[in-house]
């Protein structure tokens, strides 16, 4: 987040700074709670075929964990391309 929008919030009582802090951290896991179910569920989907046991076969097994650092990558690269792109944003050419 920029630094000039988070100035205001210097002047703001105690209180108020903790209970924005205090949803800032709910709207974080929130996030991060979606994005782990997105992985799972689309991994999931993509690389589990059958019930056939209580475990994954070597092929679904290494089919998830190619999904996983996929996705993970992706998400990545996208939280960098979001920052870049909002940098440019906060500072004008």
């Amino acid at each position: 987040m920029d630094k000039s929008m988070l100035g205001d919030l210097d002047n703001l009582p105690d209180e108020d700074k903790m209970r924005m802090s205090a949803m800032i951290e709910q709207l974080q896991m929130r996030d991060s709670l979606r994005m782990y179910n997105a992985l799972v569920e689309t991994c999931f989907k993509d690389c589990v075929d059958t019930f056939r046991r209580k475990t994954l076969d070597k092929q679904e097994e290494s089919c998830v964990r190619r999904c996983a650092e996929k996705f993970l990558k992706h998400s990545m690269r996208v939280g960098m391309r979001f920052a870049e792109l909002n940098q440019g944003v906060a500072t004008p050419d």
